[in-house]
């Protein structure tokens, strides 16, 4: 594929996961596994044998890393055959077959822990996306990530919020405006009062096209944002009757991004106060992996055996 092109994805994320960002990661976690090659595979797999592999699930999730598995086996054989059994974004049950593989044994074994290391984070992440969507159904609220991503990965950690039926927040410190607790802090000295004039200067630095976020942590804080023009608000760790009452307040003047103490037992309370954005940290930086395995089947060349010693591949 060309530089900058996407990897094929399922229907509603096509376009969404860049080839280029896919293989970089690819390319450090194999050179993190296996700098000099795998000797194991080396030592006991015979050059010319090939393996059929199945990724299964070992429990219920919704997948994200498809295409990502994909390329994994793809890099280190391009000449391997990777089924898509089920699509981005897509629910499935324990024990379904995901995906199969078939190709050169040792390739398929060097590339085994890499991608399951990515499939299996980032279907957690889609599948506890997918979870939170589900409690906030019927209400206005999007559930959404923040910047608390693993470093390196958060192209595809992003991605598996989609999958999941989530969105993103701003994906870098260059995407947006957000002024926070500790910005209001030093450029306010703490006086509500100082922020309109402060907040409305700024903005009016910014490019017509950038969003511009403020944090607050008081209802005191609110009016004095909304004045500058800001276009979301963010009421940080309110409770549950002053998120109602912030809502009430902005009366639509601006977006409203709830943040803080968002969890399973939660988010649904959070959502029927109005809010139009809800933003959790643990979609990303908690996830269990999901239990994913890679079975996989050698199949022996005519007048091969294990133990053939290392070769140059």
């Amino acid at each position: 594929m060309a530089p900058g092109a996407a990897l094929p994805t399922a229907d509603g994320f096509a376009g969404t996961l860049p080839e280029s960002a896919v293989d970089a990661v690819l390319r450090m976690a194999l050179q993190e596994d296996a700098p000099y090659g795998d000797i194991t595979s080396q030592t006991l797999i015979p050059a010319g044998a090939r393996a059929t592999a199945v990724l299964n699930a070992r429990e219920p999730g919704v997948l994200s890393g498809g295409a990502v598995f994909a390329a994994a086996m793809k890099l280190t054989d391009p000449d391997a055959v990777v089924d898509l059994l089920v699509r981005d974004g897509e629910a499935f049950a324990a024990g379904t077959a995901l995906a199969t593989v078939t190709g050169n044994a040792r390739a398929v074994l060097l590339a085994e822990r890499v991608a399951l290391n990515l499939v299996q984070r980032m279907s957690a992440i889609a599948t506890k996306t997918a979870g939170f969507v589900a409690l906030v159904a019927g209400t206005k609220a999007r559930i959404t990530d923040t910047r608390k991503t693993t470093p390196g990965l958060r192209v595809l950690e992003r991605y598996a919020v989609r999958c999941g039926g989530g969105a993103n927040h701003r994906f870098s410190l260059s995407d947006a405006v957000l002024a926070k607790d500790n910005h209001l802090a030093v450029l306010s000295g703490g006086d509500p009062e100082k922020l309109t004039a402060v907040l409305r200067n700024a903005k009016a630095h910014l490019g017509h096209t950038t969003h511009f976020e403020v944090e607050v942590d008081s209802m005191a804080q609110i009016e004095p944002v909304l004045a500058a023009g800001v276009d979301t608000i963010m009421l940080d760790n309110f409770t549950l009757a002053d998120l109602a009452a912030g809502v009430a307040l902005v009366a639509g003047r601006a977006r409203v991004e709830a943040s803080g103490n968002v969890n399973a037992g939660t988010v649904a309370d959070i959502a029927a106060t109005g809010v139009d954005v809800i933003s959790i940290g643990g979609l990303t930086h908690s996830v269990i992996a999901l239990d994913l395995g890679l079975d996989i089947g050698l199949d022996m060349a005519p007048g091969t055996r294990s133990g053939a010693g290392p070769t140059a591949g």
